[in-house]
């Protein structure tokens, strides 16, 4: 049996997209909306894959990084252009980094909006 856990919070930043013609060239504020979801075969003495309390925070820790901020100033973003796709992967690269024994990230997914959202998975 395979367990996904998921977890959402939201944020709230300014960006704008580079080499982008249209309106998003221009700088705009978005409340991001962020789930992340966790992958594992294993539950604990407790029937618990992972504590949601504990992606929580995590995710808390790695969102307060981006929230309020004018994503373009802070790195990787300085870089590349801050868009969904790339947001997503931010995240995702940020819970990789994170040593979590019984599951693995395995799906992140960013809303810009209520009907527009970008997704990486394994």
């Amino acid at each position: 049996m395979k367990y996904k856990l998921s977890v959402t919070k939201k944020f709230a930043s300014a960006h704008f997209l580079r080499k982008y013609n249209g309106k998003c060239e221009n700088l705009h504020g978005h409340d991001w909306k962020v789930r992340v979801a966790f992958l594992g075969t294993k539950l604990d003495d407790k029937g618990i894959l992972i504590d949601f309390t504990d992606i929580k925070m995590y995710l808390g820790k790695i969102i307060s990084f981006l929230d309020h901020k004018f994503l373009n100033e802070i790195s990787p973003f300085d870089k590349i252009n801050p868009t969904a796709e790339n947001i997503a992967m931010f995240i995702f690269k940020q819970f990789n980094s994170i040593e979590i024994e019984a599951a693995k990230v395995c799906e992140v997914e960013v809303w810009e909006s209520d009907s527009s959202s970008a997704i990486i998975s394994l």
